[in-house]
Parts: structure tokens; sequence; C-alpha cells
């Protein structure tokens, strides 16, 4: 009995110390990207102070799904570089471009070699003098990290996809909701794509199908809350969920460039040759056939006719879209066209007239004046048209300082002054106004005033559950909805619905090459 007592005492002496095995390295995954919307029809321009950059650990701020204690945090070791966003605008200058991406490029290098890259992308920036910017950035990552990387792209789908942007991203999705409710969804989705390929093996997909539908719409047009858009997208989860897809995706493209890459979008990818093909054929067919079935997703009148309209409402508020200028789509947000119009409308000449906010016009001017005199005093400054004078010069604004806010992480200073019956939100910097605390916040109370004009195309989802009554209005400004008048030069034609009667185009697969391949 002691012999055996002393035998059993020396294997688990042994097993103290032995070594343990070390648990599976987990994959390492680098997270980048820069995303904006910008139109080429604007004269504004976007500079590197339009981009709001969170770097290393304040990327994870970004996405809720990758916070400290979430699942997918701990799947992986992630190394977050650069990751840059701005609200739409302009065409981005050479120098903001390659001061991003050189930065991005640099951080990436720092932390060498990666399984993965979680590549977030809008997909409709436009840089001044260069053509498929994200192509070229994403070109320029693998440049960095190689071939043997697997890469996740993630974007918006009025982003736009090229050959070169197809050909070097492994993995491939975007938003499949306009509005943009499923924005963190789908990013999920990019990341969960790239964990499970590197988890298990298969690396990346076999085949990458892409194909290229001549349509070109705004959003205003292709909502998901209506249909067809909506109708169409409910397409998707029926071809993702066969056997040897991986992701599927329809890209409306963004109308407000001119650049050959701007159209629509269909991808599949996956290991099944028959299944990715058979269901990215049946997306772009399905688009194909429903293309004169799109139209606004709200009704659409001059300014004149929807000022008369909201006029005549008998419930509040009456929203009105100022959507030529539209700062959420690329507009300069300084086209004071619409505020001259409604400031020498007779209604809103008095105090109780029927009470209208505005929002919003950029007046720096405006501001600093009513820093100076303060809350309840009368001001004069000049707004807007500082950037785009198309269409009206800047206005001097006159009237009764409501309220200053300082501090907004956008408009830097807001302030409401009172014109007759007209508050007008005036900022240091553009900003769009899409939450109900964005008027609260300056001591305004939109349900309960007549008419709220905001400079927006369809109304996000807080505006629009507040609505009792909604117009766009046909404005002008960068962005404007007739997409015939602002003059492309050099889209691919024929597109729809540009050249309304063209021919059926071919809507059959163009393979895209595995990365790294020819």
């Amino acid at each position: 009995m002691k012999n055996h007592f002393f035998i059993v005492l020396f294997f688990v002496i042994l097993a103290c110390q032995s070594p343990q095995s070390e648990p599976e390295d987990l994959p390492r995954i680098a997270i980048a990207g820069l995303a904006i919307e910008s139109s080429t029809f604007s004269p504004a321009l976007s500079h590197t102070a339009a981009f709001k950059a969170r770097r290393d650990e304040e990327v994870f701020t970004f996405y809720p799904f990758l916070d400290e204690d979430s699942v997918n945090r701990k799947r992986a070791e992630w190394i977050p570089t650069l990751r840059a966003h701005s609200i739409p605008g302009g065409a981005v200058t050479r120098g903001a471009y390659d001061s991003l991406v050189n930065e991005t490029l640099e951080r990436l290098k720092a932390n060498l070699p990666y399984d993965g890259v979680f590549f977030d992308i809008h997909g409709a920036m436009s840089v001044v003098g260069l053509d498929d910017p994200e192509g070229d950035f994403i070109e320029k990552v693998r440049e960095v990290v190689g071939f043997e990387t697997l890469i996740s792209t993630s974007m918006d789908l009025h982003g736009n996809v090229s050959p070169r942007l197809a050909t070097n991203s492994d993995l491939i999705t975007c938003y499949r909701m306009a509005p943009h409710e499923d924005a963190i969804q789908s990013k999920k989705r990019a990341v969960s794509n790239l964990l499970d390929r590197l988890e298990s093996g298969k690396g990346k997909p076999k085949y990458k199908a892409w194909i290229p539908v001549p349509i070109l719409l705004p959003g205003e047009k292709t909502s998901t809350r209506i249909e067809p858009g909506k109708g169409l997208y409910a397409k998707i989860p029926s071809v993702e969920a066969k056997a040897g897809v991986i992701d599927a995706a329809i890209w409306m493209g963004y109308p407000w460039a001119d650049e050959p890459r701007n159209h629509a979008v269909v991808m599949v990818t996956g290991d099944d040759e028959a299944e990715v093909q058979s269901g990215a054929e049946m997306l772009a067919q399905a688009f194909w056939e429903v293309r004169n079935e799109f139209e606004f997703v709200a009704p659409v009148a001059t300014l004149e006719e929807s000022l008369e309209m909201a006029l005549q409402s008998t419930e509040s508020p009456f929203m009105i879209s100022d959507m030529g200028d539209n700062p959420t789509a690329g507009g300069a947000g300084d086209v004071t066209w619409t505020l001259r119009e409604i400031l020498a409308r007779p209604e809103f000449k008095t105090s109780n007239g029927p009470s209208l906010i505005y929002a919003s016009i950029p007046g720096p001017d405006l501001i600093s004046k009513a820093l100076e005199v303060g809350e309840g005093n009368e001001v004069s400054g000049y707004v807007g048209a500082a950037v785009d004078d198309r269409f009206a010069p800047p206005i001097l604004l006159e009237g009764k300082v409501e309220s200053i806010l300082e501090g907004d992480i956008d408009a830097e200073v807001e302030a409401v002054v009172s014109a007759g019956s007209i508050k007008v939100i005036v900022t240091k910097k553009r900003k769009p106004y899409h939450q109900e605390e964005d008027f609260t916040n300056l001591g305004l109370d939109p349900r309960n005033t007549d008419i709220v004009m905001v400079k927006i195309g369809y109304l996000v989802p807080e505006l629009y559950d507040m609505r009792k009554g909604w117009i766009m209005a046909l404005t002008p400004g960068g962005v404007d909805q007739d997409l015939e008048r602002l003059g492309y030069q050099r889209i691919n034609r024929p597109m729809f619905p540009i050249d309304r009667d063209m021919d059926t185009p071919d809507l059959s697969v163009r393979w895209i090459p595995e990365s790294g391949k020819k």
C-alpha cells in the first residue's frame, strides 16, 4: 500500500511539473477604414479636419459588437489602426486623402503580420484628381499586408464596387436597409464572416460573382421602407441561406459623383459555383425588372407647392425636406436659396404667423455676433453661401437670439435666431439635424411646431416617426434630385434612368479573381 501511495504521488508531481499545453493562437485582425460620401457636383471640398478619426483602442467605440466583454472580441487579437469618417460633403482634397491613407499604412506596418483585416468603408468617396479612391486605398493596404491576409470589406449600400475593390476584397457585404438602421448589424456580419473563414480554415471564398447593373438612382427613390426596394432586398436572405454561399449584396451606387464606377452592383461570394452564379444573376435580373417602379419615397413638389401644403395642414409638425442641398448626401449644406424664399413669404413676417423651424444654415459671421450680444438680444449677421453661392448669395439674417449652444461635435456652436415666426438654426459649421434632441437641446419644440424644414432627403427614423405630414421639396444644390440636369460626363452610358429606353443589358456573372491572382 505504501509503494502504491508513492507511485501515485510520483505521477501527480510529474504532471504538475510537465509544461501545460498552450492555448490555441487567436487570429490577428487589423481594423482600418475611411468613410465619406462626397459629391463631385458640389463646389465644396473636404479637408482632413472634416474627418473624425479614431485611433488604436478608441476605434472599438465605433463597434459595440467588439466591446471588451463581447464574444467576437475574444475570438481574435484585434489591432485597430485608424478608422476615420466624415459627414457627407464635397470631394476630398488629395492632401487629406494621402494623409489619412499614409497614416493607416504606417500603423498597419507597425504590427505585421495579420491573418485578417476588417476594412470598413462607405464606398462613395471622391478625391480630387483620383478615380476609385477605395480601390486605390485597398490596393495600398494589400501592398502592406500581402495576399495571404483575408480582407473583409463592409460598405454602405450607396457605395460603389469597382472590379479593383472587388478583387482585393476576399469577403464583402453592405447594408440592406435604407435608412441604414442595420449599419452596425452589417458591420458585425462582415466581421463574423471573416472570423468564421479564419477559424474554419476555409480561407478565401472560391468564387466571387460581380454583376454591374446600369442603374443609378438616388436614395430618395430606393428606400427599403417601400416597394420595390423593400421586396428587392428581401430576396437577399434566401440567396445567402444557400449551401455554399457566404454573402449576397446589392449596391445602389452613388449618383452625385461622375466616375465610371458609379452604378449599381450585385455581388455574391461563396464556395459553390452554381449557387453563387444563380443567386447573383437572380438578384441582378430582379433589380432590372423593377427599375421602372422606383419612385420617390414621399410626395415631391416645388418649394412653393410644399409650403402651401404645409400651411394648409391641420396637424403638426409638417416636415419639408430641403433636398437639393442635403448635407447627408454630399451637399455643401450652405445653399441659401430655400431660406431666402421662406424669409420673403408674408405668412412668416410676424411673430404670430405659422411657426417654422429651419434646420439649418452655417453662418460663422452671425455666430460670432450672437456670442457677443448673447441670448435674448437682437443680432444681425450673414449666413450661408460661403461655399455654394451658385443659386443665391449670403443672407443678412436679422432677429432675436433665442438660444446659444456651444460644444457640439459637428456644429461647434449653434444659435437659434427668430425672424418673424421663423426660428432659424445657425451653426458655426454645417450640421444635419437627425434627432429630436438636436432641436430640444436648443430649446425648440419640433413636435408642437407647425412646419419643420430640414436639409435632408428621406427622413431618418426619428424624424419620420415624428412627422404628421411630409413633402420632399425639389430645391437646387449639389445633390439635385433631377439627375438629368447634373451634366454627367464620365459615367458609363447607357445608364437608367438617364437613358430610359436603353436595351436590356448583359446581366450575367463576371467572375472576380481571387485576391493576388489575375
